[in-house]
Formats: C-alpha cells, structure tokens, sequence
C-alpha cells in the first residue's frame, strides 16, 4: 500500500512539474501576438541579441534598458542601425533618370557617356501597370541616373536595390554589385569601403543593367549612409531562461545586483471575445535584488514607430498626452493610406500605435529619434521630440526606486488602433473591439484596471491548456500544442459583417496573402473547435456569404475571399472544387458536433446541399486538380482528395439526421458508404494505399482520414488506419514524415493529423517526436514554418500561419473519442 501510494505521490509530482515546465525552445519566440499587422517576435533565443521582428522579418525593434545603481543593462532588442538617405528611392521620393530597352554599344556605365538619345523615366519601373510609374515590359533594361552630391563624408556606404532580376550596378563607371536573381522588397547592401572613393563633390553617375529572366519585373535604387553608433556604456544583461506559455513569453535575466523578470502577454482566451479582441498587450517586469542589498532601479521600455509603417522611409509622427488614469504615447504615418494596400510581405501603415503606462507608477514618457533613446536614458539627458521623423521611439521609464529581497513589478501597455481592419465586399469595417463605439484609450484604460486579473486568467489558461494537451499527447505534443496557439490566432482579425455575423478572417501569410482561404481554414480549425466553434463560424461566414451571392456563381465553394486585405471575392487564380466544397462541410459538421446542434448548418443548407451533390459526382476520383497541398502541383486521381469528398458527404449525412431530414441522411449515408468501399479496393497498393489511384509505387499522408475518426463516421474500417500507420512508421525521416512518395518536404500540422490514426500512443509518439525536434532544432529561425524539409529541419516556404491550430488535433480526438 506505501509503495502504491508512493508511485502515486510520484507521478503526481512529475506531472505537476511538466504542466508548469512549458516551453524553453522555438524556432521564434512570440512577444506581441494579435494579428497579422500587430505581431512582434524575437527570431533568436537571447531577447537582447537580436533586433525585434515582425512576422515577416521586417525590423519593429522594442529595447528594454535596465539601470541598476547607475549602471545600464540591455535586456530587450538590440541597437539597430541609422541610416542616412543619400540619393532617394522611388519610396522616399518621385526621381527620373534615363533609360533604354535596347542593349547600348561602348562604356555605358561610364560618367561621361552621353545618354541624350535615351528615354526619360520616372521610377519604379515594372511591367505591373498599376504599381509602376515607367512601364518596363522587355527582357532588358539599362538605367542611368544622374545626381549631385556636397558632401560626401560617408561613413559605410550602402546600395538600397529592390531588383527583379538579374542585376549589375555601377558607380561612376565601376561596377560595385551583380547579383542572379532577385529580391521582393528593398534590400539594404553595404558597398566595401573602396567604393566610398569612388563618389565626388558634384556629378555622379548610378548606372544599373537589370535582366528579367522569369516572372515579374521590378527597378528602383538608391544610396544610403549607415551611420556609425554612437558608443554608449551599456551591458548585457544575463539571460537565465525563456518559457512559452499559451499567452505569455517570460524571460528571467540577472544583473549585478538585480534580477529581472519580464513577461509579455497576449491576453487571446477565447471565452471572452472582449479580452480576446482588445488590441492590448503587456509587458511586465519584476525586480528583485539578488545579493541582499539595496538597490535603485529604473526600467525603459523603447518602441519603435516602425511598428505603424510598411517601409522604414516612410514619415510618422508622434505625440504624447494623458487620460484621467494614464500617460501615453501615439504614432502613425502623416500618410494615413488606409486599406490601400493589399498582399503578402506587407506591414501596416494606417492607424497608430500607442504606448501607456499607469500614471500612479512613477512613469516619465518621451519621444526621441532613434539615436537618441539610449543615450538619453543612460545619460538621463531628456529631450523629446515633436518633429515627423522616419523612425521614432516611444520612450516609458519606470522607476521602481528602492529595490531590496521583495520584487516590485510594474508594466507598460503596448496597443494598436488600425481604425479599420478589413474592407469586406466594398465595406470598411473596424476591427470587433470597436462595436458599440469603443475607443483606443477606453481599451487601454480597460486593460490597465484589469491587469490583475487578466494576469490571473492568462495564468490559469496557460495551466490547464497545457495539462490537456498533455493528457491527450504526452510532453513533446503539448508543446507544439503551445507553439501553435498564439501564431494561429495572430494570423486573423475579428470582426462583424455589415450582415451582423462574426467574421475571423485569415491572412495567408508568406503563401500567397489571400484572406480567408477555406484550405487554410480547414487545418487551423481544431484549435478553435475546442476553444470556441464561433470563431470558426466566423472562418465561414464570409465564404457562405460570398458563395451565396451571384458573385460566385458556381455549385462549389470558392478558395477566399481575396488578397489581404481586401476582401471582395476571390483572387486567387484557379479554382479548388472538390478541395474547397469537402472543407467547408467537414468543418460545418464538425461545428454541429462541438455545439451539440445544427443550427449553423441549418443557416447554410441550401449551399451545402448543392456541394454535396458535386461531390457525389466528382468527388471519389477527382479529375486533374490542386488540393491544400496546391505546392505540390496539380494531381489527378487522388486518393486523399478522394478521402475528403467520401468524409464530407458523411459529415453531410450526419447533419442532415441532426436537422430531422431521415431521407436525405440515408441517401448520402449509402453514398458515402459504397464510395469508401470502392476507395479501399482503388488505393490498395497491398502494405499501403496509393497517393493515386492505380499506382501502387506511390504512397501519400492520408490525413483526411482523421475526420472519419474524429467525427465518428466509420466509413472506413479500422484496419485502413492501421495499415498506413505501420507503413509510415517505415518512410520516416530525421525530422518527420514526408507528405507523400513526391518530395522529402512535409507539412507538421498533417503529420499531427496522420498520426492521430494511431490507435496507440506509442505509434502517435513515434510520429510526432520527429516533428518536435525539427522546431527545436531547426536553422530557421523564424515565426514556426509548418511546410519544412524532413531530410535538414530547414524550411521550405510559409511561415507564421494561422494552420499550425491543427495541432490540437489530437487533443480534439481526445475530447470527442476517447470518452
């Protein structure tokens, strides 16, 4: 009995200890997570190494500076570079120069050739008609651009080339860059220091050669002067450790003297849309001495208004005021462009950011360009600016005073107000928070009064979604659990349609910007199934909406809603019918299932109705199509699309029983069923089923597979899953199972699903281990990339997406089946 009672004790301890362990490694460490505008990571594991990024990888730099007893620390971001324009891109302002298409004789890139025969263009050139201010349509173009300099005291010279393609660049006649291929932004490129000879008081020549070789073409260039740093007497702070929770990432650092916690929430608990919508981060600190003794402290908190522009050119300007309750700080573009820019590697540039802190906690705020915030602090000599500036930062200090063995805490409020978030169907909407007349310092008022309890509630969420996760998988599946939580949900924004549905719309990050794509959807869906199905109604409406109206027009379902984030119909150029028709009924009868009613599906019926019987017609042996993994390419005769059709006119089948249509419920349950039948004899490739129909040499994930269990359809027999899931167990790699006899690349949130079908835990385990190492272990270093290479761990493409909410799949398995 003491024995038993001990193992008990035991276990009990050793499980306490992992749901409080967390997570202490990431590919990226999310810090600032509401949506795919407002989404600030550290792409390293030491916070003050690296220079703040967005999702894309663009610099949105936050420093934290800890003053200990007069000496400074750095703890948060890093110093980042000042640049100073030399000669103007296109993006900073209007330039002409001269052209031709025709390749030149003699030293064309020389100062002295007389380029008065050629054309007169203004920049960017492009052969896209709506961006580009000179048309340039031909495979070759050459560029020569006069300009002047005064001063040419130049500390480290840089090329600032947005290029597509192929280019080679000369100053004044010596060729100082080429480069093969081409860049999808501006690119800032230091010149060695012999190049700096080169420029001279007076006329100068940038003459550039650009070769479009495939695709898209692109032209514009400048010259840019880093600035060298100014020397300030700064440490670094110690760091001891990093965990990721579900909403929090907390850092724990020391100093002489002094150790610092600092914790960046993100409030996103589901249950309470008001919290969850609220555009207000925090960013915590706790003080402590270490040694026993006094200590004075003071914290900064610096953000930089790089967080409200697209482009680091652009002008913002700032101000800083008080409420009743809070000091704050605001920034923006003067341009206020918005919704006027829709794609992928976009950041925004409308609405403003603010930074607030409680005017109770000894808070002193200022603004200060971007060279100075340091100093300023270290020095503590306090100027701020009112002047437009390029790059800005919000300055917070905080004083905590005397510090001894009791911590003192304190936090600032980083919020965004982006006015409106999307244009849906012509119509501007404002972001969910806004309903009922909201404003930006009411929510930040809002967050600081509740800060406790927020605090509170974000602690236990982060407790009891890990302890699931954990019970449903083991440790390893419950920490991608946690990776996956706060990267799906940035990558929406909520809102109401003019309807006066819930709308949660995607952005399909670094795939192809779309908004909205049902198979981005599809695979994000357990996540919210568990935690509230009303955001996945919300993933939903738009397309039943959009799909409904004579704009569509098909007896399918379309693939989005359009290019982020512009919502008004689809963009993307090729339809996905039996894909996209399969989703949208799989995830409405998944929503009938999580809410114990069809009401949802009721709403929609008409639609549904007609998608099923497409894929009654076309779905058990899709014709020459894309699916989800559209990377792949086109592939006719797939048995996993085949899965989806056979599952979704199941699901179909349910929901029709669940809304009293007996009839209509047999039909498509005898449908289904006789379809799965002949799928089992159409894939047999005798220790596996096929990637295709009729090709036994090839094999496929067949992770659509996972809805029959999860949805409890049983259309296919037991004996499927186990037969792919003892042959997978034989294809892995050192980094996951591949996606299909294709390629060596996978996406991790299919292998979640492929080895739900495991019906133990050891197979589950054997599979989901690889894909826990790759994000610990791989070298790219960004927001997690669910599509990587099982041979290396490095990425393939996309990352950031909403789709890694698909692994909580197990985790629904586990709610729903093993009951």
């Amino acid at each position: 009995m003491k024995n038993k009672l001990l193992t008990i004790l035991i276990l009990s301890a050793f499980t306490t200890n992992l749901v409080k362990a967390q997570v202490k490694k990431a590919p990226a460490y999310p810090l600032i997570t509401h949506n795919s505008y407002f989404s600030i990571w550290s792409f390293g594991d030491t916070l003050n190494a690296h220079t703040t990024k967005h999702w894309t990888g663009k610099d949105q730099p936050l420093l934290g500076l800890i003053k200990v007893d007069g000496t400074t620390y750095r703890f948060l971001g890093k110093e980042s570079p000042v640049y100073k324009t030399i000669l103007p891109a296109a993006d900073e302002q209007a330039y002409q120069c001269k052209y031709t298409e025709t390749e030149p004789s003699g030293s064309w890139e020389s100062i002295k050739f007389d380029d008065s025969k050629w054309s007169t263009g203004t920049a960017p050139f492009s052969d896209d008609k709506e961006k580009a201010k000179t048309v340039w349509a031909s495979k070759n173009i050459w560029v020569r651009r006069s300009f002047t300099l005064n001063d040419i005291d130049i500390d480290r010279l840089m090329l600032k080339l947005y290029h597509d393609d192929n280019i080679e660049v000369y100053l004044n006649g010596e060729k100082v860059y080429s480069y093969t291929g081409w860049t999808n932004d501006y690119k800032l490129i230091p010149l060695k220091d012999k190049f700096k000879e080169n420029l001279r008081k007076g006329e100068n020549v940038l003459a550039i050669h650009c070769a479009n070789t495939v695709g898209g073409a692109w032209l514009d260039a400048g010259l840019v002067d880093e600035i060298k740093p100014k020397t300030n007497p700064v440490l670094l702070a110690k760091q001891k450790s990093v965990e990721v929770d579900a909403t929090q990432t907390i850092y724990n650092f020391e100093c002489v003297g002094v150790d610092l916690k600092v914790t960046f929430t993100s409030p996103l608990l589901m249950n309470d849309l008001a919290l969850f919508s609220r555009p207000v981060s925090y960013i915590s600190y706790s003080v402590k001495s270490n040694d026993g003794k006094d200590h004075n402290v003071k914290v900064l908190f610096g953000a930089s208004s790089s967080i409200a522009v697209d482009q680091p050119s652009q002008q913002v300007a700032a101000q800083k005021y008080a409420t009743p309750t809070l000091s704050v700080l605001k920034a923006g573009t003067i341009a206020q462009p918005v919704l006027q820019k829709k794609g992928d590697d976009l950041r925004i540039d409308w609405g403003y950011m603010y930074v607030a802190a409680q005017k109770s906690n000894n808070e002193l705020q200022y603004i200060t360009e971007q060279d100075a915030s340091v100093s300023s602090f270290v020095n503590g000599k306090i100027v701020s600016t009112t002047k437009p500036g390029k790059q800005l930062v919000l300055n917070t200090v905080l004083n905590f005073g005397t510090v001894g063995k009791t911590a003192k805490e304190n936090f600032v409020e980083l919020g965004y107000d982006d006015l409106y978030s999307v244009q849906y169907f012509k119509q501007n909407l404002k972001p969910w928070w806004k309903n009922g007349g909201a404003t930006i310092e009411g929510q930040l008022n809002t967050a600081a009064v509740q800060y406790a309890q927020v605090m509170q509630k974000c602690d236990a969420f982060n407790k009891s979604m890990y302890a699931a996760a954990l019970k449903a998988g083991g440790k390893n599946y419950a920490d991608l659990c946690v990776l996956g939580y706060r990267q799906s949900i940035a990558a929406h924004q909520l809102l109401k349609s003019p309807q006066g549905t819930i709308l949660f719309l995607s952005k399909e990050n670094f795939s192809n910007g779309s908004i909205n794509t049902v198979d981005v959807t599809y695979p994000s869906a357990p996540l919210y199934l568990i935690y509230n199905p009303k955001l996945l109604e919300g993933m939903l409406n738009g397309i039943f909406y959009y799909c409904d109206s004579k704009a569509w027009g098909h007896d399918f379902a379309a693939h989005d809603l359009g290019t982020y984030p512009i919502a008004n119909g689809q963009t993307y150029g090729e339809n996905m019918p039996v894909e996209e028709s399969g989703n949208v009924i799989i995830l409405t009868a998944a929503i009938a299932k999580a809410e114990g009613n069809a009401d949802f599906a009721k709403k929609h019926w008409k639609t549904l109705s007609i998608w099923a019987k497409y894929l009654s017609e076309n779905g058990l042996d899709p014709g020459n199509q894309l699916c989800t993994d559209d990377f792949a390419g086109h592939l006719a005769h797939n048995s996993n699309l085949s899965i989806k059709a056979i599952v979704a006119l199941g699901g179909y089948a349910n929901l029709a029983a669940q809304l009293g249509q007996k009839a209509v419920a047999a039909k498509y349950r005898a449908i289904a069923a006789g379809m799965a039948v002949k799928w089992v004899k159409m894939a047999d490739a005798g220790d596996h089923y096929s990637l295709v129909f009729g090709s036994k040499d090839t094999w496929s994930q067949k992770y659509n597979l996972v809805w029959d269990k999860v949805l409890g359809l049983n259309l296919f027999p037991a004996q499927v899953y186990k037969k792919e899931i003892n042959f997978y167990l034989t294809k892995q790699n050192k980094f996951g199972l591949p996606l299909d006899s294709r390629k060596t690349y996978t996406k991790s949130d299919w292998i979640v699903w492929t080895a739900t079908l495991a019906d133990n835990q050891k197979d589950f385990k054997a599979l989901i281990d690889p894909v826990y190492k790759y994000t610990t272990e791989t070298p790219s270093r960004v927001p997690l990339s669910d599509w990587h290479e099982t041979t290396d761990g490095k990425m393939v493409g996309f990352q950031a997406r909403s789709v890694v909410g698909g692994y909580f799949m197990k985790e629904l398995e586990t709610r729903w089946v093993e009951k």
